[in-house]
C-alpha cells in the first residue's frame, strides 16, 4: 500500500504548500485521515460482500449497472492519467540528467533528445506490464519505495549540506489557489483504485484497516514533511517538481534526478493491475495462463505506448496531477 500511495505526488507537495499557504498542510492532514477512513470502508465493503472483486462491483452492488458503468469510467480515466503523470515526470527530469546529450536519429529529426531517452525509458518499462499479479511485481512496489525516500532525504541533505538558505516565508494562505492545490494533494493520496487488489491479495484481510492507518500515516508525515523543507528552501521559485528545483552540480540533485527518473519505471505495473485483473476476470478467464499472459501484456503495451504519444505532447505536470488528484474522489465518494 505504501508503494501506491508513495511517488511523483511527493514532487507536487512543496509547490502545492508554497502556492496555498502553510494552512493548506492542514488540508493534507486531512485528506490523509478522510482517504484513510475510505480505505476502511471499502475494505469493510469487500468483506461484506464477498463477490466484490473491485470498485466496478461495489458500484454495481449499490447503484445498480448505471452505477458500475460511472465508476468504471472514473477509475479508467484516473488510471489512464496518473499513467501520463509519471511518463511527463520521466521525460522532464531526464532531459536534466542528459542535460547537454544530444541525439539525434535521420528519420526523426524533430524529436529532440529527451523525447528519445524517455521513448528508451518507457520501452525498458514494457516488460514489467507482462508480470502476472501483485506478489510477482512486490519487487517494483519495493524499488519505488526505495526512490522516494531517496528523493526526501536528498532534499533534506540540500537543506543541510548544499548551501541553500532556507529563509524563505511561508505565505499563511492562498484560498484562491485552494481547488487547485487540492487536486494535487489528493493525487499524493490517491491509490485506491489498487486497495482491492491488495486486500484480496493480502492473507489475513482482517487487518486491511491496520494497514490503511499506518500507510496514510507514514505516507502524509513524509509529504507533510517535504512540502515544509521545499518550500522554505525554495520560496516562490519552487518548482512543480521539486527535484528540478534543486541546485545543479550537487551529488544530491543527481541522485534525486536518478531516483525521479526511476519512480515511474516501477509504477507503471502497479497503476496497471486494476485493468489487467479485470481483463481477465472477464474476458480471459477460459484461456491457459500463457495466453493470458500475451493478451493482457499486449493490451498493456499498447496502451502504454499511446500514453507515451499523449505525454510526450503535454508538458504540464501540475495541471495534469491536479485533474487526476480531483477525479480520484468520485470513486471514493461513490
Amino acid at each position: 500500500m505504501i508503494g501506491m500511495l508513495i511517488g511523483l505526488g511527493q514532487l507536487s507537495t512543496s509547490y502545492g504548500l508554497e502556492n496555498a499557504g502553510w494552512i493548506s498542510s492542514f488540508l493534507l492532514v486531512a485528506l490523509g485521515i478522510a482517504c484513510a477512513y475510505s480505505s476502511h470502508l471499502l475494505g469493510k465493503c469487500l468483506e461484506n460482500n464477498r463477490k466484490a472483486r473491485n470498485y466496478t462491483d461495489i458500484g454495481h452492488h449499490a447503484f445498480g449497472s448505471h452505477g458500475r458503468a460511472i465508476t468504471a469510467a472514473f477509475i479508467y480515466l484516473e488510471i489512464f492519467m496518473a499513467l501520463v503523470s509519471y511518463t511527463i515526470s520521466l521525460h522532464d527530469n531526464l532531459k536534466m540528467v542528459f542535460l547537454g546529450t544530444n541525439i539525434r536519429f535521420s528519420w526523426a529529426q524533430h524529436v529532440s533528445t529527451s523525447q528519445v531517452l524517455t521513448v528508451f525509458a518507457v520501452l525498458v518499462a514494457l516488460p514489467s506490464l507482462w508480470l502476472r499479479d501483485l506478489s510477482s511485481i512486490s519487487f517494483l512496489s519495493t524499488s519505488g519505495i526505495i526512490m522516494s525516500l531517496m528523493i526526501f532525504v536528498t532534499v533534506a541533505c540540500t537543506a543541510v549540506f548544499g548551501g541553500v538558505a532556507t529563509n524563505h516565508t511561508i505565505p499563511a494562505l492562498r484560498l484562491k489557489n485552494i481547488p487547485h492545490v487540492s487536486g494535487l494533494y489528493t493525487f499524493s493520496l490517491a491509490g485506491h483504485i489498487v486497495f482491492p487488489d491488495i486486500h484480496r491479495a493480502m492473507k489475513d484481510p482482517s487487518k486491511f484497516t491496520k494497514v490503511s492507518i499506518v500507510s496514510f500515516t507514514f505516507v502524509t508525515l513524509l509529504y507533510a514533511s517535504l512540502a515544509f523543507m521545499g518550500a522554505k528552501l525554495f520560496g516562490p521559485e519552487v518548482n512543480p517538481q521539486i527535484t528540478l528545483s534543486m541546485p545543479r552540480g550537487l551529488v544530491f540533485t543527481k541522485i534525486a534526478l536518478w531516483a525521479t527518473v526511476l519512480t515511474p519505471m516501477t509504477k507503471y505495473a502497479l497503476e496497471f493491475t486494476p485493468i489487467a485483473i479485470e481483463i481477465e476476470h472477464r474476458f480471459l478467464y477460459s484461456m491457459t495462463s500463457r495466453t493470458k499472459m500475451i493478451v493482457r501484456g499486449t493490451i498493456g503495451s499498447i496502451l502504454l505506448l499511446i500514453i507515451l504519444v499523449l505525454a510526450l505532447s503535454v508538458p504540464y505536470f501540475q495541471y495534469v496531477l491536479g485533474l487526476t488528484g480531483s477525479m480520484s474522489l468520485a470513486p471514493s465518494r461513490l
